[in-house]
């Protein structure tokens, strides 16, 4: 699966805080399984279009 995120823009917002190498991978992590969860309402209240209140 392709990167979700932009490592730079993660770093620039937490400003003055050190980031580990793998903090990236967690994140991503997250982030994919955010997406997976507002796809499947999305589908679950049949629709294609991820909306906002699927989050």
């Amino acid at each position: 699966m392709a990167d979700l995120i932009v490592k730079a823009a993660v770093k620039e917002a937490l400003d003055d805080k050190n980031v580990a190498s793998d903090f990236y991978d967690a994140l991503d992590e997250e982030v994919a399984a955010l997406l997976d969860d507002a796809a499947r309402r999305a589908e679950a209240n049949d629709r294609k279009t991820v909306q906002p209140r699927d989050l």
